[in-house]
């Protein structure tokens, strides 16, 4: 599931093989960019904001965000492609290497100077050399009454957590998610430990939580409902929870190690 450290090494990766060379050829395969081309420009850099992508080619910035199922492949010209060709909505390529964006959730084209129309809104990108502590916390108290599972997915707040983080930390934190952020007994261990979580996994592909990266022992609570809790042998909850029923995310739990205040 793409979550933050997926887009770190995502844009590390687009970085490594894209930066410095010209376009040979762009194709956006989206409405409102079709007839864009940015053939013949220099390719500066690709960097992460919390769960966005942001490729920089001459003054231009594309702006793209993976969602549930978005990937990036890069490889040589005359390679197979891994995924079916109408799930294909960016294709960039250079004269050496060709990257392909399958089921985008986003993709936006606008002047690097205004790149803030599609990311200003994101707080402190927990994987960014300009990580803020401060003002994630300080945006975390502006909302004292929310539960802390939803508090921790607003990208206003923090940008970079997903589902899979939010409740992998809720458990490791011993918090139950519907807890106020006002109850929370230390907000600042919470996001410090957090932070540490999710820079520990940026640098590996098989992203865990409990040390071990053997499948199905990666995670403590996530998608391991009604199985038993790995410290207590409880059984895991589950339930859909949001401030709106119509944005509702997954949240999972032990009962017993994060019992409800």
């Amino acid at each position: 599931m793409p979550e933050g450290d997926t887009v770190f090494r995502t844009a590390a990766r687009l970085h490594r093989e894209l930066s410095g060379h010209v376009l040979t050829l762009s194709d956006l395969r989206v409405p409102q960019h079709a007839t864009a081309d940015l053939t013949g420009l220099q390719i500066r850099e690709t960097v992460s904001r919390g769960k966005h992508l942001l490729t920089r080619v001459g003054d231009w910035t594309l702006h793209t965000h993976l969602r549930m199922e978005g990937v990036w492949h890069v490889h040589p010209h005359g390679t197979r492609w891994r995924r079916p060709e109408h799930a294909a909505r960016v294709v960039l390529e250079t004269a050496e290497r060709q990257a392909v964006g399958f089921w985008l959730g986003m993709v936006d084209l606008v002047p690097t100077n205004e790149e803030h129309r599609v990311v200003g809104h994101l707080g402190p990108d927990l994987l960014g050399s300009d990580w803020d502590l401060e003002v994630a916390l300080t945006n975390l108290d502006m909302g004292p009454e929310r539960p802390v599972f939803s508090a921790l997915l607003d990208q206003r707040n923090l940008a970079g957590f997903g589902t899979e983080y939010v409740n992998e930390l809720l458990f490791v934190m011993g918090v139950h998610p519907m807890t106020r952020v006002a109850d929370l007994p230390d907000v600042r261990r919470l996001v410090v430990r957090g932070q540490q979580m999710i820079r520990a996994n940026s640098t590996r592909w098989e992203r865990s939580f409990t040390g071990s990266t053997r499948p199905g022992q990666e995670r403590w609570v996530f998608h391991r409902e009604r199985k038993p809790c790995r410290r207590c042998g409880a059984r895991i909850a589950d339930a859909d929870l949001g401030e709106d029923p119509v944005q509702a995310r997954n949240a999972f739990w032990c009962p017993h190690c994060q019992p409800e205040r």
